[in-house]
This record gives structure tokens, C-alpha cells and sequence, in this order.
């Protein structure tokens, strides 16, 4: 593996680039989708909350961990996805005294939803590319794939150090 030092101090144009571009593409689906897709209006935090619950239910405190956010934030981010019919309380079978939280059917339609209208709106973006920057974007995925896990690992050892009983 490579010394994340050596990284910076190769190309700190590069990195605080990529950094940018990261920032931007990012700030540019979330109004794109609101502009494009006037109906979608959930923020950005309780999507990802959804995202999280399609792989299965979890406590809060899980969820928190997960989102990197306080627990109750977190309880407050369920409180509106329980008013909005997208999530629901479950029993937890290892711990009567806990409930974990779930997709509803309506939370799933939502979350595919807006799923689809990334897909178009990103396909839409793609296609108005030239053909040789739409390929260097594809091409590019896989490493962009192993960057967002190396980062979510980083932060996992991150936090596993400052709270270790967890």
C-alpha cells in the first residue's frame, strides 16, 4: 500500500483538484435533481439514511455510526422519515428493550425513485460530453471506487481508536 504523505506531496495540485471536482459534482447532482425533479424533496441526509436501511433495518445508534452523525441527529432524521411513511419501527429480536428501523414499501419506492432520476439525470450529463471524456469518466471508476472505500476504511480505523468499546 502507498504512503498517503507521499500522495500529497507528489501532486497537492492533483489532490486538492480532485477535492474540488469531488465538492462540485456532488453539490451539482443535489440542485440538478431539485431543478430537474421539482418533487424531490428530501435532503440530502435522510436519503442517505435510506440508502443505508435498503441493505436492512438498524438501531439508531447503528445508523448513526454508520452516517458518521450524533444519534440524535440522527433520531431527528427518523422522526420526519416516520411522519413521511418511509421508515418504520421494528421489534429487535436480540433486544426487546431496542427497535431498529426499516424501509417501508413507500421508503422504497422513494429511494428507487430517486435512484432513477440520478441515472438519467447523470446519463443526461454523460451523453452531453464528447466521447472521449464520457470514456475517461467510466474509465475512471473503478479507482474512484477504491478511493471511496479506502477513505470509508480510514474512517472506520479513525473511529475505532477515539471509541474503542465500540
Amino acid at each position: 500500500m502507498s504512503d498517503p504523505d507521499l500522495a500529497i506531496t507528489a501532486a497537492p495540485d492533483q489532490v486538492q483538484r480532485l477535492t474540488d471536482v469531488v465538492t462540485r459534482l456532488r453539490r451539482a447532482l443535489r440542485s440538478s435533481i431539485r431543478t430537474d425533479y421539482p418533487w424531490e424533496s428530501l435532503p440530502m441526509a435522510q436519503v442517505e439514511l435510506l440508502q443505508t436501511l435498503a441493505a436492512g433495518p438498524l438501531r439508531v445508534g447503528e445508523l448513526a455510526t454508520r452516517q458518521r452523525l450524533a444519534p440524535n441527529t440522527v433520531s431527528g432524521l427518523i422522526g420526519k422519515l416516520l411522519d413521511a411513511g418511509f421508515v418504520d419501527r421494528q421489534a429487535d429480536p436480540g433486544d426487546r428493550r431496542t427497535a431498529r428501523i426499516a424501509l417501508t414499501e413507500a421508503g422504497l419506492r422513494q429511494l428507487a425513485d430517486w435512484q432513477r432520476a440520478h441515472e438519467r439525470r447523470m446519463a443526461a450529463a454523460l451523453a452531453a460530453l464528447s466521447a472521449e471524456d464520457s470514456a475517461a469518466v467510466m474509465n475512471a471508476l473503478g479507482g474512484l471506487e477504491r478511493l471511496a472505500a479506502a477513505l470509508g476504511a480510514e474512517q472506520q480505523v479513525e473511529q475505532q481508536v477515539e471509541h474503542p468499546s465500540e
